[in-house]
């Protein structure tokens, strides 16, 4: 049975998700539809790539993925699906597709080019679900429109390394459902970077100089618990994406508080790694 996602900042108030999926359902009435995310920040393009490539890699190849962020068309943003890695995003060129493709180099990329399609303010329904019907039904994407060039790219959330190779600047990614923040340093350059040297993770007056494999990694079970590190400190850990990821042990932002509010970082502040 074909599979198609959902992931948009449509959130569940209003009758965006429900029609969406009525609309699958009316074009086909054997199909799996899961929902990635609702709760995407409105416009959020960095947000939604980073929930979305950290998901999409668990579904079957020949999934397709309706993206439903920033989705209105316009010569700058055109409609598309991508096929990458053996799945098709059906997205609008904003950006998000460049940022979970950017280790991947995609199969194809087409511009959507539907007759008699007309400018709408809801894309989602209008057009996404047509082209995500026609793909998982089998079709062509050569129906459906033409080759695009070339994808949007979004440059200003690389890290940057400075102070000759001995600090690297990242930022807030991403804040989940816990108050852990992510940033956009992934494992693979702070290795890189650090030549076996002690470092410090600066994030606004808390500095941390340990990156642990996993949340309870700040525990020392070797310790009386009265003398461990346990609930209500902060840490530094690889996430399962890669990222580095700050955290409060335990936390919860409705007692407590988690990082974000407790470093009191949001998105797209700045976080540092200076190696010493």
């Amino acid at each position: 049975m074909a599979i198609i996602t959902l992931t948009t900042d449509f959130g569940y108030k209003d009758h965006f998700v429900g029609a969406v999926k009525g609309a699958i359902l009316s074009n086909l009435t054997d199909i799996n539809i899961v929902d990635i995310s609702h709760a995407i920040g409105p416009f959020n393009i960095q947000e939604c790539a980073y929930i979305l490539k950290n998901a999409y890699r668990s579904f079957p190849k020949g999934t397709v993925h309706i993206v439903g962020v920033d989705s209105e068309v316009s010569p700058e943003n055109e409609h598309m699906v991508v096929q990458v890695d053996g799945h098709y995003f059906v997205s609008a060129n904003s950006g998000v597709i460049s940022l979970i493709t950017s280790e991947v180099q995609p199969e194809k990329v087409v511009q959507i080019d539907l007759p008699n399609s007309r400018p709408t303010a809801f894309p989602v329904l209008n057009v996404f679900v047509q082209v995500a019907c026609h793909i998982a039904r089998g079709g062509k994407l050569e129906v459906i429109g033409k080759p695009l060039e070339s994808l949007k790219e979004i440059r200003d959330f690389e890290p940057r390394i400075t102070n000759e190779g001995k600090t690297i600047s990242g930022n807030v990614i991403y804040i989940d459902n816990y108050g852990n923040v992510v940033t956009n340093i992934q494992k693979s350059l702070f290795e890189a970077y650090r030549n076996g040297r002690d470092f410090e993770i600066i994030a606004r007056t808390t500095k941390i100089r340990q990156v642990h494999q996993s949340y309870n990694g700040i525990v020392n079970y070797n310790l009386e618990r009265n003398q461990r590190k346990g609930p209500g400190d902060a840490l530094a850990l690889f996430n399962s994406a890669g990222y580095i990821e700050l955290a409060i042990y335990k936390s919860d932002l409705n007692s407590v508080g988690g990082a974000s509010t407790l470093l009191g970082l949001n998105y797209r502040d700045t976080v540092t790694i200076n190696f010493l």
